[in-house]
């Protein structure tokens, strides 16, 4: 069954995060922790049922549709706070004390702002979600062998686009009441990763704390365990040192 979908073998560059190698300042206290904006949500739909693969759906049809849904409410989510995301207020690709990088097609590292590194986030997925040799939309056109990688680049990609948010925006999408939108995205996203290992957990430990809290009730597993689980081994090939 081929599953609608809005619609190069390699995704164009690569990113590593590392400690940007200042002192750690005191740390400050997360916003998007307090109990009162957490239980914020736009719906109380169970989520670990939701992203569980539906027996009559190909496993790669199923990461195509949920992996081209997630890149545009995730593009969508940051343009609501992109006028606040600029060269000036960020001017590296942060989150709490990880500051990432993006690495183009040659293996040259940039070290660019934040909104440059979405800008190349964006691209680059938008080219890979739009090749119909890499997510097909028609029927009877395979997968190529690299699709499960990609999709693992891609949803590690778009954590960090969504950790930034938290990390640095989260004051000004509390000011626009879109924080129940976010915190949905956001559990929806991590529980869908989890239930595929698509993102080591070792890329994702730096928002644990978040991720405790908003899918503890959702069903998510500590170890990440899922239907995915045989394809762990190969999930730690495409993580990066921090």
């Amino acid at each position: 069954m081929r599953l609608k979908r809005n619609g190069s073998y390699t995704l164009i560059g690569k990113s590593k995060g590392k400690p940007n190698g200042k002192k750690p300042a005191p740390e400050e206290k997360k916003l998007y922790l307090e109990p009162e904006y957490t239980k914020s949500r736009i719906t109380d739909f169970e989520f670990k049922e939701l992203v569980m693969l539906p027996r009559e759906i190909d496993l790669n049809e199923w990461l195509a549709s949920n992996t081209t849904t997630f890149f545009h409410h995730i593009n969508l989510q940051y343009s609501t706070i992109s006028e606040f995301c600029t060269g000036e207020s960020c001017q590296t690709m942060a989150v709490c004390n990880t500051q990432y990088y993006w690495y183009d097609e040659r293996g040259k590292k940039i070290k660019c702002t934040a909104p440059q590194y979405v800008d190349f986030v964006m691209s680059s997925v938008q080219k890979l979600v739009t090749d119909e040799d890499v997510f097909p939309t028609k029927y009877g056109k395979e997968f190529p062998n690299s699709f499960e990688s990609l999709v693992k680049k891609i949803c590690k990609y778009l954590f960090h686009v969504l950790a930034h948010i938290y990390s640095s925006h989260f004051k000004e999408t509390l000011a626009l009441e879109l924080h129940g939108h976010l915190n949905t995205l956001y559990t929806h996203f991590i529980l869908f990763i989890r239930e595929f290992n698509l993102v080591d957990l070792k890329e994702t430990t730096i928002m644990d704390d978040l991720t405790e809290v908003l899918c503890s009730s959702s069903g998510s597993s500590s170890n990440g365990s899922g239907n995915g689980s045989s394809n762990s081994a190969a999930a730690q090939n495409h993580v990066k040192e921090r």
